[in-house]
């Protein structure tokens, strides 16, 4: 844990490129546009360093805290096989997302940035459960599902709450509620709003590669 903070304070000590005469939105979207590029812990890692660098120069952009949150978890959810190294980056992720909220609310967050945010903690606690399912996954489960479903309900058309619904729903047995029928419609209506959307944007742009990995699995 100490390394992972360690890189990440020098990452943000660099000076922040000539960033200061550009716009959050600028600097971020380099690296927005290869979130969907990514798939390995080493892709992440990258990603996250980037954005720590974006959050040192834009301190105050939530945005900036929230995709640094982002890549860790997709970091932990990669050592699912390896439940040793799972934590340190989920408590860094959810660090990262409790200053991102924080952030948000000082400026009046809107429901859709709330329900970015709640979609970010499900993952964090579906982390928690990747590391001990027996034991943690009766404290972790519950609140994981609950963020999706505070996620939808702040905003019905978010993509990524619809498919963690339908990543959940396909990956859970169904005698615990799983369902791979809805889940393929889950994923099918979060892939068609991600089409939809501008291929870079400020606002989040991850989740339609996922999609149609998944989504591939039914072929």
């Amino acid at each position: 844990m100490k390394k992972i903070r360690t890189t990440l304070l020098l990452f943000c000590a660099i000076p922040a490129f000539a960033w200061s005469q550009t716009t959050f939105d600028k600097a971020a979207a380099p690296f927005i546009a290869k979130l969907g590029q990514a798939l390995t812990v080493s892709d992440y890692q990258s990603l996250a360093n980037d954005f720590a660098r974006v959050s040192g120069a834009f301190p105050q952009q939530w945005l900036g805290y929230y995709y640094t949150a982002y890549c860790n978890v997709r970091i932990a959810w990669s050592y699912q096989n390896d439940a040793d190294k799972i934590g340190p980056y989920a408590k860094l992720a959810e660090t990262q997302i409790s200053k991102a909220e924080t952030l948000a609310a000082s400026e009046g967050a809107n429901s859709k940035d709330q329900s970015e945010i709640f979609c970010i903690r499900s993952m964090i606690d579906r982390s928690y459960i990747f590391i001990s399912p027996m034991s943690n996954g009766p404290k972790y489960g519950p609140s994981s599902n609950s963020y999706i479903d505070k996620a939808i309900k702040a905003n019905p058309d978010n993509p990524r709450a619809l498919y963690l619904d339908g990543w959940v729903k396909y990956n859970t047995p169904k005698m615990w509620g799983g369902d791979k029928d809805k889940a393929k419609v889950l994923l099918q209506q979060a892939l068609d709003k991600l089409k939809a959307a501008p291929a870079v944007s400020p606002f989040p742009g991850w989740g339609k590669e996922d999609c149609e990995r998944l989504l591939a699995l039914y072929k």
